[in-house]
């Protein structure tokens, strides 16, 4: 894309305030060489990077900075759940206006951070089928999955029920997985998995989720299937790997039904999705 294009449509104005108000005040305080400076270190070099607006999970509390990225899945016919990549995306007709209609495109980008930009899963041409594959380890109930054997809607059925001794029943059922991440030099993309009745209830902007914002439940509509969502696992603090009702400390800083970071206490809470943005970091050169 030229460096004088609009990444946005021009309605929203979002690429021109991020320029004009951050960009003017930024540069307003530094001479001719800090500017250079500053471009330096935050013009991206390799693929993809810089300034990127995202869906994710909001953080609530704690050290980190912003939540984490929503990845979109969906339900094959053969019912394993499956991510979307940014190419399928365009292939489904994500259009000018961003993912399904949100005013935000979705791209690698959302991803690149905590190392995980180097990552061969996150390599575009990378020969990787989607699948989210299971991980056991964090739920008794994934005792008796195989590690990586594709998650299914069927392993999920007792969901609007399912619960352990952590926080409530029936808030949603979870699983931890992992994404394109076979092959010998792949290293390993943890995902966290829910089925909850919630899912719907935020896209349909149902009882407490009135008042979510048009342009979140336009994504959430794309980007979740039969009461599924899933994200990326990777706290965006120090880039330990949270879980949902996966610690009984969680008790203590009210996240018995969130997702709770034991490393530094950070609490993100997947009922309560928003738009965010950071700078990513770039990929390598392929």
């Amino acid at each position: 894309m030229p460096l004088d294009e609009d990444k946005y449509p021009a309605e929203s104005g979002r690429r021109r305030f991020v320029k004009g108000v951050v960009g003017s005040a930024a540069l307003s305080s530094v001479g001719a060489g800090g500017a250079a400076a500053l471009d330096a270190t935050t013009g991206p070099l390799g693929a993809g990077g810089g300034q990127t607006f995202f869906f994710g999970i909001e953080n609530t509390a704690g050290p980190a900075p912003r939540g984490m990225p929503i990845i979109p899945v969906e339900v094959t016919d053969e019912g394993e759940l499956r991510g979307q990549t940014p190419q399928r995306a365009e292939e489904v007709g994500e259009g000018s206006n961003g993912f399904n209609g949100s005013g935000v495109p979705y791209t690698w980008s959302w991803f690149q951070y905590c190392g995980i930009q180097s990552y061969a899963g996150l390599n575009p041409e990378a020969d990787e089928d989607n699948y989210f594959r299971a991980t056991p380890g964090t739920y008794d109930w994934m005792s008796d999955v195989e590690g990586g054997e594709p998650l299914t809607v069927d392993m999920f059925d007792d969901y609007a029920e399912w619960g352990n001794d952590i926080g409530s029943s029936g808030v949603g059922k979870p699983a931890t997985a992992s994404w394109r991440s076979e092959g010998p030099d792949a290293q390993t993309i943890p995902v966290q998995v829910l089925r909850s009745t919630r899912v719907t209830q935020m896209v349909n902007g149902e009882g407490p989720y009135s008042d979510l914002d048009e342009s979140v439940r336009a994504f959430l509509e794309g980007a979740t299937a039969d009461d599924f969502m899933v994200w990326l696992n990777k706290c965006t603090h120090f880039c330990c790997v949270p879980g949902y009702k996966a610690y009984a400390d969680s008790a203590r800083f009210d996240a018995e039904n969130k997702v709770y970071c034991q490393c530094h206490q950070s609490v993100y809470d997947p009922f309560s999705p928003v738009e965010k943005s950071f700078v990513a970091l770039p990929r390598p050169d392929q």
